[in-house]
């Protein structure tokens, strides 16, 4: 593992999103949803695939805030182009779980 510097830290902007509209993404290799993340009036409104369907239904991510990498170019996954990185950890099996704050903070907010 190599280590980073403060300022190679600093660059990675991490900050909280509010999920705001989930569709199902058949097209994706694995399975996976489109997001429409909320990240307040300096950012807005942006997209992204995340393949969290084993731990997640569409209707309990609506409302859910999720930490994102919003400065990472757009990348296209298929017929659908992603716009910020949804993070998450690998449970024992694989499966994606979010990483959330533990508690709600404003749409916006970069990683202290």
């Amino acid at each position: 593992m190599n280590d980073l510097t403060w300022d190679e830290f600093q660059r990675v902007e991490l900050r909280v999103g509010t999920i705001t509209a989930v569709e199902e993404f058949p097209e994706a290799r694995r399975p996976a949803f489109k997001l429409w993340l909320d990240f307040g009036l300096e950012i807005g409104l942006r997209k992204s695939s995340a393949q969290i369907t084993v731990h997640y239904s569409r209707d309990e991510l609506i409302g859910r805030q999720a930490l994102c990498v919003v400065n990472f170019p757009k990348r296209q996954i298929g017929p659908f182009q992603s716009e910020v990185l949804v993070t998450g950890f690998h449970d024992a099996n694989g499966a994606v779980a979010l990483a959330i704050p533990e508690r709600p903070v404003p749409n916006g907010t970069r990683l202290a």
